[in-house]
């Protein structure tokens, strides 16, 4: 039976990556997405998943929109990274769909209500619904299975020397949800700098004959330069938050361990830094099931497999 999941999102080019890996998927049964402002502003990152929606033929999903800025701070975006829409070049069609009138959160707190099995929550943006959703509705914690998240790092930043950006966009809704008790698993930057999809990766899905994976393809000519130029030296482009799809169907693809992880809402120069008790010197339990490795390989044919299911 496939794994009842809503994914919440802020597209955002990788995070259209992940929805084109998850929404042909038959091991997954996609429920809902929900947006959050991030990658873009809220009314982007909305209509980036309408449209993507579309173009995937997928409209029986419901969609619903984020709150317009995190929990206590000014949003933040990433259009150096995302482009203009967030999208980077690539024309996405015009939405046939309307979101839900209900909010993010009300969407998936119903969903979670009348569905007969748990079900596990995507989060491949900023926390602020999901840290919503438990601080309204605590008594559904026991209908969420686990929530996979892309976030973080076990050392070092991308949007700070200390911190990935969706947790630095709003560390408090991300440390709500780090100490709220539901299972998580953990697609930090430690692992998805190691999910890099190569020039030549980049052409064999350009080879893929068909109209999501060629947008895919004009997203990657989009997003590979700006990794190839990072600070970093990467030779790809870092697939961060396809990692956390993959994981759901490819879980063998992974390393892991369980770690204790927090996160830093006060510090002057490490505001939103995770804190992995790497070698258990805090005392908390464990937490967190952070992945630490991946079959690169593996992950690019998996990724692969699923364009070519369009």
């Amino acid at each position: 039976m496939p794994r009842p999941i809503i994914i919440d999102c802020d597209p955002g080019l990788d995070d259209a990556i992940a929805l084109a890996m998850a929404l042909r998927a038959p091991d997954l049964d996609v429920k809902a997405i929900t947006t959050s402002a991030g990658n873009q502003t809220p009314d982007k990152t909305l209509h980036n998943a309408l449209a993507l929606l579309t173009l995937m033929q997928r409209e029986d999903i419901p969609v619903a929109g984020a709150a317009a800025k995190p929990l206590l701070r000014p949003l933040v975006i990433a259009e150096q990274v995302h482009g203009k829409t967030g999208m980077g070049n690539t024309r996405l069609p015009t939405p046939r769909i309307q979101p839900a009138a209900a909010s993010a959160v009300t969407l998936i707190a119903d969903l979670l209500r009348a569905s007969p099995r748990p079900i596990t929550l995507v989060v491949t943006g900023p926390m602020t619904n999901i840290a919503l959703l438990l601080a309204q509705y605590p008594q559904l914690k026991a209908n969420i299975e686990r929530i996979v998240f892309m976030g973080g790092a076990l050392h070092g930043g991308n949007a700070t020397p200390v911190a990935e950006f969706n947790i630095y966009v709003d560390p408090e809704a991300a440390e709500m949800v780090l100490q709220s008790g539901v299972p998580l698993t953990m697609a930090g930057l430690n692992v998805t700098h190691q999910a890099l999809m190569l020039p030549q990766d980049v052409e064999r899905v350009k080879a893929i004959d068909n109209p999501v994976a060629k947008a895919v393809g004009e997203m990657l000519d989009f997003y590979l330069p700006v990794y190839l130029r990072h600070a970093r030296g990467l030779p790809g482009a870092a697939m961060h938050d396809p990692c956390a799809i993959a994981w759901l169907l490819a879980p063998q693809l992974f390393d892991s361990r369980e770690c204790w992880v927090g996160v830093e809402t006060q510090g002057t120069y490490t505001l939103g830094q995770t804190v992995v008790d790497e070698f258990q010197q805090s005392g908390n339990a464990a937490n967190v099931q952070l992945l630490t490795g991946i079959d690169r390989q593996g992950f690019v044919e998996l990724l692969l497999s699923c364009l070519r299911r369009y």
